[in-house]
């Protein structure tokens, strides 16, 4: 190759690494060109004394401003004299056209790729103390409104939610889904939570809270959740304060090694066993479910914790009269985990924080006025343990892990009856079945939504009743779809047999409960709003995780629907601090009641009163349950 060509292509080279640097680059080296132009136009002018017919010698200067106001605008020329100087000024004008039009369409490309990054959602958050939202499911439209709720009293706040979703779409489905949003500012921006650069649109360093949630669809939403934290938290350029991460995790297996890569930053939500829980929980005890929903929403009251030096001393048997209108639960000791419903003797020191549920933080007194009504409450007795006999309708991932849950609570000898249709379950239930100990397990396939196989169940022998969205084969509102079918045919079954069956069914849609309320079915297990309302309340403060585990968790004290006439007399005018003695020398602890008379209607909290005044009397009938925190 001749040495002329090697320099031409180095040229061209050094040209196209120039180019592909940018509109920025471009702009540059046009301006450069331009100067030049100018300039030597401006050199030739002065030193060949040309100028205007008529006109003395041009200095360069004066040259120079000449050449730049043709080359801004070409009509300039049109009042030049003498030839000389149309042709000099001519060539200069021609050049400036190229360099401009060039100029105008650069920065016309530039402004609407600018444009079109921005409506994409590339562009950099600049906020602080933001709580940012990774991924993009369903659980984004109960989050977003807890947050905003938790928000209120704050002059401003806001919330970014990132994902891989077009920033438009996202926008307008929050807008149509959530409407106001008062005083928060939403911002959505389009990126991978797994890739480090895209993180960096949301601006991690600045935020106050990382919320991570678990893909819809995906074969192993485990797995790109732990590399979303690892993301996080190998961030470049990262701040040396921690993270405040939460994140949830659908198989419990995957929680050592996620834990591994949050280390101290993450909170992590096991949803697997959380929702099996809940589930195994709520199907022995009618309205459960009700009971977790109002503790974990920012609507109503809410759990805190909160310091109380006037406390230390005393024991926390003493402390659950001390609350007028504030209901205590437990103890939270720095170091160690949430202690909920603690031996009535623990006495509290001055590091030690209650946990109790209030209306809001600011609305938490000590008075310690007490007035129990003695001569109302009943005698503690023995309980007849009866054997449970169960059918689970359904089946999904969480299937396995309810059984293996509900072995927990129901008495040895119990009976499971599993009825479902899809292949690999009969294998799981033998593994399931033998590692039962205190229920035994049967398994008969079938259509759940076929009236003849219902029929053939012998339902009214069952003293629980699950039934499980098929939501691993079918989207949301097909599987709601399906399920409403299964509680329709059961609700005629129950009317023209003249039974009542005890049936607690999950909901993929809070919106489909409405309709399923029809059904007349004992409660509804909506999960994926359980799950996301305590991701939201841990998002505030993480140490409710720890609280929220203690309830969850079978070998701590969890919540319980007992029988009012267990405790006080019914049909008798008593106050709550009557309901309060009476659980605690039961060595429970009583955060409230249901009144069965309201049971079915939402706007009553389907009786549901979490946190009762206590001084206020109530009747109570025989049908009513006390709320209380109870080890059994």
């Amino acid at each position: 190759m001749k040495p002329e060509s090697k320099l031409k292509d180095r040229l061209q080279y050094a040209i196209d690494n120039e180019f592909s640097k940018g509109s920025g680059a471009l702009i540059l080296w046009l301006g450069v060109l331009s100067v030049l132009i100018i300039a030597i136009m401006a050199l030739i002018v002065s030193l060949f004394k040309i100028s205007p017919t008529g006109e003395g010698p041009i200095s360069f200067l004066e040259a120079f401003w000449l050449s730049l106001m043709r080359t801004l605008d070409a009509g300039t020329m049109g009042g030049d004299a003498g030839w000389s100087f149309r042709i000099a000024m001519l060539l200069v004008t021609i050049g400036g056209i190229f360099v401009i039009s060039t100029l105008i369409g650069i920065l016309s490309s530039a402004i609407e790729a600018k444009l079109e990054d921005l409506r994409k959602g590339r562009s950099r958050l600049l906020e602080n103390d933001h709580t940012v939202i990774l991924g993009w499911t369903e659980q984004v439209f109960t989050i977003v409104p807890e947050l905003i709720a938790a928000n209120e009293n704050l002059k401003s706040s806001c919330i970014a939610v990132m994902s891989a979703m077009d920033k438009v779409e996202m926008e307008e489905a929050l807008k149509q889904r959530i409407g106001k949003n008062g005083k928060t500012r939403l911002v959505c921006r389009s990126g991978n939570p797994m890739d480090v650069n895209d993180l960096a649109i949301v601006s991690l360093n600045r935020s106050k809270t990382i919320i991570v949630l678990s893909p819809e669809g995906s074969e192993d939403p485990d797995a790109e959740v732990i590399k979303v934290i690892l993301a996080i938290t190998n961030l470049p350029g990262r701040r040396g304060e921690p993270f405040h991460i939460i994140a949830e995790i659908r198989d419990h297996r995957n929680a050592d090694v996620a834990k591994i890569v949050g280390k101290d930053e993450l909170e992590l939500i096991e949803t697997g066993e959380i929702v099996s829980r809940i589930i195994a929980q709520t199907c022995r005890q009618s309205g459960l479910s009700v009971v977790y929903t109002e503790l974990l929403d920012f609507g109503g009251d809410e759990i805190y914790l909160r310091s109380c030096p006037e406390l230390t001393g005393k024991t926390y048997g003493e402390s659950l009269s001390m609350f007028n209108k504030n209901t205590v639960m437990g103890i939270f000791r720095p170091g160690n985990p949430a202690q909920l419903n603690p031996p009535m003797q623990t006495v509290f020191s001055d590091e030690d924080q209650l946990i109790l549920i209030a209306e809001d933080d600011d609305r938490i007194f000590l008075d310690g006025k007490s007035n129990p009504q003695s001569e109302w409450i009943r005698a503690t007795g023995s309980q007849k343990i009866e054997l449970e006999r169960t059918l689970l309708m359904g089946w999904n991932w969480k299937a396995p892990a309810i059984l293996r849950e509900l072995d927990n609570y129901v008495p040895k000898g119990s009976s499971i009856t599993v009825v479902a249709t899809g292949e690999g379950i009969e294998p799981k239930l033998a593994q399931i079945s033998s590692e039962m100990k205190n229920q035994n397990l049967v398994f008969k396939e079938g259509d759940i939504t076929d009236r003849k196989v219902l029929e053939s169940l012998d339902l009214q022998s069952f003293d629980h009743i699950i039934l499980l969205c098929y939501s691993d084969e079918l989207d949301v509102q097909k599987a709601d779809a399906r399920t409403m079918i299964t509680l329709l045919h059961l609700r005629d079954i129950a009317e023209k047999k003249e039974v009542d069956f005890s049936i607690v069914s999950e909901m993929l849609d809070i919106r489909n409960r409405n309709l399923a309320e029809v059904s007349q079915a004992d409660d509804f297990i909506v999960s994926d709003k359980l799950i996301s309302l305590m991701m939201a309340q841990v998002s505030e403060n993480k140490k409710l995780n720890s609280v929220f585990q203690d309830i969850f968790d079978p070998e701590g004290s969890e919540i319980y629907l007992k029988p009012v006439t267990e405790y006080i007399e019914p049909e008798k005018p008593v106050n709550f601090y009557t309901v309060v003695e009476s659980a605690k020398i039961r060595d429970e602890t009583a955060i409230g009641y249901r009144l069965a008379a309201d049971s079915r209607d939402p706007s009553l909290a389907y009786g549901v009163h979490l946190n009762p005044d206590k001084s206020v009397k109530v009747i109570f009938s025989p049908h009513d349950k006390v709320i209380v925190l109870a080890d059994k």
